[in-house]
């Protein structure tokens, strides 16, 4: 996409984004710290969306094209937006949780994936390589570089695992629209795309599969789950490209970031 289609943040604007990043950091680690066996995706969803808004703020994803939650809660093969209902949690599931809150006119974005109790080392390794997988691509994004050098990063840190980075979903520009120009993929090659610029805020969000990156989208036509079965992880902030290091804009008051 063109440069001049990317929204380049005013001060202002950043400051707004760093409050929305705030509330949907905290709503990530709030779900987060639910996951245990016996706990329903519907109860988590229903702690997600009873704080944001106790927060002043909208659940971005709430009817957004039609999803039916405030969060985005998938386990072991599900990929992506994964609808909450009455599935109970149970003891070495792994769990996806998407989350996004709207306020003061711009969004925040994160996404994390949680053990549920006593998971396998296969899993709890998947895990930490797709949260690692993201500190490595956005090493990347810098002033200068180009939006594929951070997919090329992930891609490279993701597969020297034996693991897959899914295709058919990217990360995305985030900002007074909840997906914005450019997108970010979480492949290579490098070199391509538009140039990184300060004041751009996007989302790195990689999608790892311990199998194949091949997906299917279920009857639901939302739940996105790995076609050969595999476990799936997803770990996702929103970032903004400064003249220095990038700053992640989806951390909690106390600097965590799950």
């Amino acid at each position: 996409m063109a440069l001049e289609m990317i929204s380049l943040k005013s001060p202002r604007e950043i400051e707004a984004m760093r409050r929305a990043g705030r509330i949907t950091a905290q709503a990530r680690a709030l779900a987060g710290a639910m996951v245990r066996p016996g706990v329903t995706t519907h109860e988590i969803d229903r702690a997600v969306r009873r704080f944001i808004e106790s927060h002043g703020a909208k659940p971005s994803f709430l009817g957004y094209g039609g999803f039916p939650a405030s969060a985005c809660v998938s386990v072991n093969e599900e990929v992506i937006h994964g609808i909450p209902g009455p599935r109970k949690l149970k003891e070495g599931d792994i769990v996806s949780i998407d989350v996004g809150a709207y306020i003061g006119g711009f969004h925040g974005d994160c996404a994390a994936t949680y053990p549920c109790g006593q998971v396998s080392e296969e899993a709890a390794r998947l895990i930490q390589v797709t949260q690692r997988s993201f500190w490595e691509g956005i090493q990347k994004a810098r002033r200068g570089c180009r939006v594929s050098d951070i997919g090329q990063a992930v891609q490279d840190y993701v597969e020297s695992f034996g693991y897959s980075v899914v295709r058919d979903f990217v990360g995305h520009g985030v900002g007074a629209k909840m997906h914005e120009p450019p997108e970010v993929r979480n492949f290579g090659p490098a070199g391509h795309g538009p140039r990184l610029q300060p004041g751009m805020t996007i989302a790195v969000e990689p999608m790892v599969c311990a199998g194949d990156w091949h997906v299917r989208v279920l009857e639901d036509k939302w739940t996105t789950v790995s076609q050969d079965g595999s476990l799936t992880a997803h770990y996702e902030n929103t970032i903004l490209i400064t003249d220095g290091d990038p700053e992640v804009l989806t951390v909690t008051e106390d600097g965590a970031y799950v």
